[in-house]
C-alpha cells in the first residue's frame, strides 16, 4: 500500500517536536464516512536501548476477525528512544510493512497513542496522516489525561481529559479487568475509535477473551515472534 511522504526521518529531537507541531493542524476529526471491513493492527518491537526494531501489521476483517493479511519487517532505526517521541522511532519501520500489504486496511489501530499525546500528535495521527487512513490509538497505558474509572462491565468508558480538552476514553473490554487508552488519530472521532476498539476485542459483548483488541493483541504476538526469529503461525 502506497502512503505519503510528508517530511525527512533524519531529524533531531528538537525537529521532530516542532513538526509535530505543524503537522497536527493537517489531523482531522471526524465521523467515519464509510462502513469499515478491513482493521490493520500495527505494532512494533525493540529495545530501548538497541537500534535493532521490528515492525508488523495484521490486517482483519469484520466481523468476523478472521487474518487476511499481514507484513512484517526487521530494520535499524538511528532515533533515540524519548517518551512522546516515539514515532519518530517506530513509524519509518511500520510504513515499510505497509508498503508489503496487499489488503486497503479501512481503518489503522495503533498500539500507542492519538489525540492523547502531549501535543496532540502521537503516532495513530503520524501514521493516520501519511496512510491516508482512519486511523486510532489504542494504548495499554496513559501518556496524558485524567480520567474516572469506568464502569466494571464491557463497554463502559469514561472520557479522558488533559488541560480541559477530551483527548479519549479509558474503555473497560472486559468485565472488572483494566481498560485500554482509545483515542481518535486521523479522520476517525472518539466515539468511532470506541466503537471500533470494542467492535475488534474477541467475543466482546457476550464473552470477551482478551482485554487488548484483536488487531493489535495479534500485531503484538507477530513483531515478538518476528524479534525471535520465529515463522509466524
Amino acid at each position: 500500500m502506497r502512503y505519503k511522504k510528508l517530511h525527512d526521518w533524519d531529524v533531531s529531537p528538537a525537529e521532530a517536536v516542532e513538526l509535530q507541531k505543524r503537522l497536527r493542524s493537517q489531523v482531522r476529526l471526524q465521523p467515519l464516512e464509510d462502513p469499515i471491513r478491513f482493521v490493520a493492527g500495527c505494532d512494533i518491537s525493540f529495545n530501548k536501548f538497541s537500534d535493532a526494531i521490528y515492525a508488523g501489521i495484521v490486517v482483519l476483517e469484520l466481523p468476523g476477525l478472521e487474518v487476511i493479511d499481514r507484513a512484517g519487517v526487521a530494520t535499524r532505526t538511528d532515533f533515540p528512544y524519548i517518551p512522546g517521541l516515539l514515532s519518530f522511532r517506530e513509524t519509518p519501520a511500520l510504513l515499510e510493512a505497509w508498503e508489503k500489504l496487499t489488503v486497503a486496511p479501512d481503518v489503522a489501530m495503533l498500539d500507542g497513542q492519538g489525540l492523547a499525546h502531549p501535543r496532540r500528535f502521537g503516532i495513530a495521527c503520524h501514521v493516520g496522516l501519511l496512510t491516508g487512513a482512519p486511523s486510532l490509538g489504542c494504548a495499554k497505558t496513559v501518556l496524558v489525561g485524567k480520567h474516572d474509572e469506568p464502569g466494571e462491565r464491557a463497554g463502559s468508558y469514561s472520557l479522558m481529559v488533559h488541560r480541559g480538552e477530551t483527548v479519549g476514553a479509558a474503555v473497560r473490554t472486559r468485565d472488572r479487568v483494566s481498560p485500554v487508552y482509545v483515542s481518535p488519530g486521523h479522520l476517525l472521532d472518539l466515539p468511532g475509535a470506541i466503537d471500533i476498539a470494542l467492535r475488534c476485542v474477541r467475543g466482546y459483548p457476550d464473552r470477551p477473551r482478551y482485554r487488548i483488541p484483536e488487531p493489535t493483541r495479534l500485531a503484538h504476538l507477530f513483531v515478538n515472534s518476528l524479534r525471535r526469529g520465529e515463522p509466524p503461525d
